[in-house]
């Protein structure tokens, strides 16, 4: 048993092995929370904080690798990555985007087990007196998510009440598509009007004015075909 609970994340789209895994974990002392993919796993991220990540690397959409890539550009957390390939080309692939740790498919609970444990007694248990602000950046703009506000360099940026909303909405989700007809939902707004969703991508449009360098082509407040909309900050 893990003297304080550290609390693990685990992504596998096989819901079988997320399940036993969960359940393997828990019994070892462990809180663990299971993700079917990367989607669902960035939007357990936006929300919680997580002592590891157990990550399996061949997922339908986003794979292990590249979900990888991107939080470790951001997060510090430990990741282990779990794979069926054994290449010594994929082990190195994982590292370079990364990761701790590899475990190949199939592997022995208690390995795992073994190997969380061994990571988890080299991250520093330190903690930070109070908790970092929470600032998302975007080039040269900052959102501050708890004082909901815009800034640009020194300067405040303003916002209309309805980009506000929009930017709440966005920022407690970055990296996942929101689609249009819950963003209509969500600024209280009648949806059953075409009309509404196209008053919510004018104030799409109005929104990538104040973020973007380029509003034409946006980096940050991204379209996503078929989805919707999403924010994809530094």
């Amino acid at each position: 048993m893990t003297e304080l609970q550290a609390h693990l994340l685990v992504v596998d789209d096989d819901e079988r092995i997320r399940g036993l895994l969960q359940k393997f974990l828990m019994r070892n002392g462990y809180l663990v929370s299971v993700a079917r993919d990367a989607a669902q796993a960035r939007r357990l991220l936006a929300g919680l904080e997580f002592d590891m990540i157990v990550l399996d690397v061949m997922m339908p959409g986003e794979d292990g690798i590249s979900l990888t890539r991107d939080l470790r550009g951001r997060l510090a957390v430990p990741i282990l990555l779990l794979t069926a390939k054994g290449e010594a080309s994929n082990r190195i692939e994982g590292f370079e985007a990364g990761a701790d740790d590899y475990l190949v498919k199939p592997f022995e609970p208690k390995e795992l087990l073994l190997r969380i444990n061994a990571i988890l007694r080299r991250v520093p248990q330190v903690k930070p007196a109070e908790p970092a602000p929470k600032v998302l950046h975007m080039g040269a703009v900052r959102y501050d998510m708890d004082r909901g506000e815009l800034w640009r360099g020194s300067e405040p940026v303003r916002l209309t009440a309805t980009e506000s909303a929009l930017m709440r909405i966005f920022a407690a989700q970055p990296g996942t598509a929101v689609a249009r007809e819950k963003l209509v939902g969500d600024l209280g707004r009648s949806a059953e009007e075409g009309a509404q969703e196209r008053a919510v991508d004018v104030q799409i449009t109005r929104l990538r004015r104040k973020i973007e360098e380029d509003p034409r082509q946006p980096r940050y407040l991204q379209t996503v075909r078929g989805e919707g909309y999403m924010l994809q900050p530094d």
